[in-house]
């Protein structure tokens, strides 16, 4: 049966399985998640525990060994199978199938998975895996909804604070929940049970979000301005290397030329996403930004990057940083 993680704690108080899969590729939710089914298992006193890490060089003859072999003093058993590359492979697959439709007795099983596309979804194994017992998808935070994430985050620790400052909080965090998660931690210790103000929330988040190339990226190709500048000064605060940022924002714009000119010659979109290498979630971002940015603009940023890049290497004069800042400004247009 399929759950919803803010169902989760409400079933294993209701009712329980001996069977619990979570898929998602998010640290922190999987590290509650995962925290609350072996926190019910202790209470239920499966005392015993064996852990396995499904790697290239596993042995799945030792899962189902390990679900017959029964401890000598009736002790139940807790398994726990990490499969972090969601792929167990022909044996695997076959040994979850087996597992499943004969779950051992007095033994409670936890499985976790990466977030899993489409077809893996329809795969017999990951069939079997969801219908035996309680599966839970747990799914990343949304930039937008991340504001209200943090808002019940706060009400759990008996604090809350306005709108404007759970969107600073938003924004400074840049969708890091691990880091949101300390910074609730943080604010508990440090204030009483009631309404913080923003320069209480300032002072304990300032410089806390941990930036990273690939959301300037994004910021790109949405043509999020504000957003650019923001994450463009936070990696030049924390020492990224110039270089680094260029190649990486002029792959994301060579990416958009390539789709560009392929719609301009009547090309079929998906087999242009698959050409440029674009998969899974930003395939309608990317295609969106192809289609409302015209060719000229974009040739005219791959010339700006040529530029930046002689710039790094000392043959061309200017500001690195301002010149990066400008590449982002804007790169979508409404020309097609």
């Amino acid at each position: 049966m399929r759950i919803r993680f803010e169902q989760l704690t409400q079933f294993l108080k209701n009712q329980s399985t001996s069977l619990y899969t979570f898929s998602g590729n998010e640290p922190l939710l999987i590290q509650e998640a995962t925290d609350q089914v072996r926190a019910c298992a202790r209470q239920q006193g499966y005392t015993e525990r064996e852990l396995f890490t499904v790697d290239q060089h596993f042995n799945w003859s030792d899962l189902l060994n390990a679900g017959n072999n029964r401890s000598l003093f009736g002790d139940r058993k807790f398994i726990e199978i990490r499969i972090p590359s969601g792929k167990p492979g022909k044996e695997g697959s076959k040994a979850i199938e087996a597992y499943c439709k004969a779950l051992p007795p007095d033994t409670m099983t936890l499985v976790t998975l990466p977030r899993i596309d489409k077809q893996g979804q329809a795969s017999k194994w990951f069939k079997t895996l969801e219908s035996a017992g309680a599966f839970i998808p747990l799914y990343p935070i949304d930039r937008n909804q991340l504001p209200e994430w943090l808002s019940q985050r706060l009400a759990g620790q008996h604090q809350k604070t306005t709108p404007a400052t759970l969107q600073f909080l938003a924004d400074r965090l840049e969708g890091n929940l691990l880091a949101a998660h300390q910074e609730m931690q943080k604010l508990a210790l440090l204030y009483p049970s009631g309404e913080l103000s923003f320069d209480q929330v300032k002072d304990v988040v300032l410089n806390v979000a941990r930036y990273d190339v690939y959301q300037l990226a994004d910021a790109l190709i949405s043509g999020d301005s504000q957003r650019y500048n923001r994450i463009l000064s936070g990696l030049q605060g924390e020492g990224t290397a110039p270089l680094l940022i260029l190649a990486t924002l002029t792959e994301q714009i060579r990416q958009l030329i390539t789709i560009r000119r392929g719609l301009n010659s009547g090309q079929s979109p998906d087999q242009l996403l698959l050409k440029a290498r674009i998969w899974g979630e930003r395939q309608k971002t990317v295609l969106t930004a192809a289609k409302r940015t015209s060719l000229q603009t974009l040739l005219q940023k791959l010339c700006q990057a040529a530029l930046i890049d002689r710039i790094i290497k000392g043959v061309a004069q200017g500001d690195v940083w301002n010149e990066l800042l400008q590449l982002g400004l804007p790169v979508i247009d409404h020309h097609s």
